[in-house]
């Protein structure tokens, strides 16, 4: 089995790259080109996995990624994926995260239409939620240019399993956390903050909708539902959640009480955080994945807390950085 994994560098990337490689795949892994060698997150993978140049934006390079890596799967998890971004860039959002994934789909379907394809669905595109808890079935009213692309790209995806027959599906993930996460995105912020505070490199973390309920799950936990979905005997769309919701503010009584510190003290509000549309309540029912595929998740919320707080808290006290440098 050969897989190319779109966005390897990414947090479910790296998480993925090393589920495939223990099941002995071949794993491919396409990366855009930049300025600097940064492969981050894979870097232990570096010998394991073979690197290949490659844009969402341009046709030519996606025909040669599946030419040269041969794939039996590929999962695209490419994207431009930080929600806040995409009011300042609506336009680059849509050209990744939606047309991206129609140039994909077509590449493939030119090359070699046996492949099997994972597009990363989002829970995003549920936004100003018709019912709860969302599933399959649940209509979409994203609240974000991030959420209408992933709808998009949703919808070619199922356009091209139905119109070309390819076995192409999405998984629609909720919101999915780990020690790989992104500094930026709301949760680690969070963590590294706790952290940083605990060990006097800072005093304060600024942050906006503290009522915002997420249902959160462990991203090493999702990889595996991924690949799972590709091994179904039949093509077809999964939401994968841990069904159950939690605040902002929960997240932060848990990271800084696991250092024995009140959030409350240090923790103030900025209305820069605040959405221009908020999302205010989601929460998956992921009982079709459960009873389909004998998906259930491993890590629960309070211990996905405490494994991100404990890493960046090791973290810092080794290394440092930029964002609270070592005095």
């Amino acid at each position: 089995m050969r897989a190319l994994i779109t966005g390897v560098t990414g947090q479910d990337g790296s998480y993925l790259a090393e589920l495939l490689l223990a099941k002995g795949y071949e794993v491919y892994g396409m990366v855009r080109r930049s300025s600097t060698d940064y492969l981050g997150r894979i870097e232990h993978l570096r010998t394991k996995v073979h690197i290949l140049q490659g844009d969402l934006l341009d046709t030519h390079s996606l025909e040669k990624c599946i030419k040269d890596s041969r794939p039996t799967e590929v999962y695209n998890l490419a994207a431009q994926s930080f929600v806040p971004t995409s009011w300042e860039q609506p336009i680059l959002t849509s050209e990744f995260t939606a047309l991206g994934v129609t140039r994909l789909l077509e590449v493939i379907r030119q090359i070699d239409p046996k492949i099997r394809f994972y597009q990363a669905s989002s829970s995003e595109m549920f936004g100003k939620v018709r019912e709860t808890p969302q599933n399959e079935m649940t209509p979409f009213h994203p609240r974000s240019p991030y959420g209408v692309a992933k709808v998009y790209g949703h919808f070619i995806t199922i356009n091209a399993r139905e119109s070309y027959g390819l076995y192409a599906v999405s998984g629609i993930l909720f919101n999915h956390e780990s020690p790989r996460r992104g500094r930026e995105f709301v949760t680690r912020k969070i963590t590294r903050a706790a952290a940083a505070i605990k060990l006097g490199l800072t005093n304060t973390l600024e942050l906006g909708n503290l009522d915002a309920r997420r249902d959160w799950g462990f991203a090493g936990d999702y990889v595996e539902m991924m690949w799972r979905m590709l091994q179904h005997d039949e093509p077809e769309d999964f939401v994968i959640a841990t069904g159950h919701t939690h605040t902002v503010r929960e997240f932060c009584e848990l990271a800084f009480g696991e250092l024995d510190l009140d959030y409350s003290k240090f923790v103030s509000i900025n209305p820069k955080f605040v959405r221009p549309a908020e999302v205010d309540l989601l929460v998956g029912d992921a009982g079709k994945a459960k009873k389909l595929l004998g998906w259930v998740p491993q890590v629960d919320f309070a211990g996905l807390v405490k494994m991100m707080v404990r890493h960046d808290l090791e973290d810092l006290k080794t290394n440092g950085g930029t964002d609270y440098p070592k005095p």
